[in-house]
């Protein structure tokens, strides 16, 4: 029986590489993002070396004999929010080591009906050395789970209606959000939002 895939996930065709994710600006210009593809009961079924490397470190495990058990157990301890009241169960931002990355999830566009077939991508990008942690930011400033996502989206460089794609709303909504936490911190634009976060640097 074919478990149903987590929702709230931006659609993408099943055909699509890591290397067509990052033409198409779905993916951070960092070369070394790692790339993940899962079942729909999230087990990795494709994965890069990148992917390895980041949910080891600062362990050296590339030469793993069982990759897939290491990021079956990874994935589920590292990459899904146990508390999450947001649509899709994957966490935005997470620390691997004392490098902090952003997790970026897809739903695969398949009509193939296996379900060892992959059914959702995950890109693992990490986060410029001068940011700020989201869950810093979001915990000073009160933000809600939603405020943070628009957040980390706008660290990203996304424009409104980029944001809007990926949380599946309206470019007026994600608006709103941002105004929402520009009240919070007291700034008034985007511009000045990411300011802010670069003078909270640790």
């Amino acid at each position: 029986m074919k478990a149903n895939p987590p929702v709230g996930l931006k659609v993408i065709s099943a055909n699509q590489t890591a290397e067509s994710l990052a033409n198409r600006n779905l993916a951070a210009p960092n070369p070394a993002a790692g790339l993940l593809l899962m079942d729909s009961l999230l087990n990795p079924v494709s994965f890069n070396v990148e992917a390895i490397q980041i949910l080891s470190y600062p362990e050296n495990l590339a030469n793993l004999t069982r990759p897939r058990a290491f990021l079956a157990r990874k994935i589920r301890s590292s990459l899904i929010n146990q508390q999450s009241s947001s649509e899709s169960p994957f966490v935005n931002e997470f620390r691997s080591g004392r490098r902090h990355y952003f997790c970026r999830a897809f739903l695969v566009d398949s009509s193939v009906v296996n379900p060892s077939q992959p059914t959702i991508a995950v890109l693992l990008e990490r986060v410029p050395s001068d940011l700020i942690s989201l869950s810093r930011v979001s915990r000073q400033f009160s933000l809600t789970p939603r405020e943070r996502e628009v957040l980390g989206y706008l660290l990203q460089n996304l424009s409104s209606k980029e944001i809007a794609n990926q949380m599946h709303v309206s470019p007026n909504t994600v608006k709103a959000f941002l105004r929402l936490i520009m009240t919070k911190m007291r700034v008034a634009s985007r511009s000045a939002i990411v300011v802010k976060i670069l003078m909270l640097r640790q």
